[in-house]
């Protein structure tokens, strides 16, 4: 099957992949920043007891935790457009991605939150803190270190989801191996170089996923023998 596999062709068109390489990189970040900003203010939403708070951010989750991304990203892609919303195709990427993590972004902060013992809560009114300074000093800080793994984790599934994109020809790393195979009629070429380059992208995060549990005390360090 692979008795014609052309090292050449991916040579020829590395700079092509460099470019989709980077695209990746870039929107996998700006979507993320904007999952975070969306999980933090759902997740505020959601730990509220004000019904019209906590039931609207409630129906956001569970919508978009019940449904597929690529449902999603169609439904923006075509349906924005239909109510007088015209957007680029990169800019409607960024916000599909955003909204979708950041619905499991806003369930990561939550279950940090709820795992800090009810009894340092109490301690902080106590001390007389209010809900600001209680979440600022007590909750908060603790909540960071027990939700960085699932947060990387979750990047690493914003960039592999992030090759939805190429559906509405945003220009990132599987639209670069779309291009490859329609353009020589390659496809072993184009799509095990993209396979590649996401390898090395998911390593990179993962990685980094497991320096941060080493430096947060959450890996405990091997028994020397």
């Amino acid at each position: 099957m692979l008795e014609n596999f052309s090292f050449r062709t991916i040579v020829e068109y590395l700079p092509l992949f460099g470019e989709g390489f980077v695209a990746t990189l870039w929107l996998s970040a700006v979507s993320f920043a904007g999952a975070l900003a969306v999980g933090i203010v759902a997740c505020a939403m959601i730990l509220q007891r004000s019904r019209l708070l906590h039931l609207p951010a409630k129906i956001f989750i569970d919508a978009v935790r019940a449904t597929p991304l690529l449902v999603q990203l169609y439904f923006l892609y075509f349906g924005l457009p239909r109510l007088g919303v015209v957007l680029p195709e990169l800019v409607v990427g960024i916000i599909a991605l955003s909204l979708n993590s950041g619905a499991y972004i806003a369930e990561i902060i939550r279950a940090g939150i709820l795992s800090i013992p009810r009894g340092q809560v109490e301690a902080g009114i106590s001390s007389g803190m209010n809900y600001v300074q209680r979440m600022r000093l007590v909750v908060l800080p603790q909540a960071f270190k027990v939700t960085i793994p699932p947060l990387l984790g979750q990047a690493i599934v914003l960039v592999k989801d992030s090759a939805l994109l190429s559906l509405i020809s945003v220009s990132e790393l599987t639209r670069a191996g779309q291009l490859l195979a329609s353009d020589r009629f390659m496809p072993a070429e184009g799509f095990i170089t993209t396979a590649a380059c996401y390898l090395v992208l998911y390593y990179g995060l993962k990685g980094l996923a497991a320096l941060s549990e080493r430096w947060l005390g959450l890996r405990p360090a091997r028994a020397r023998v």
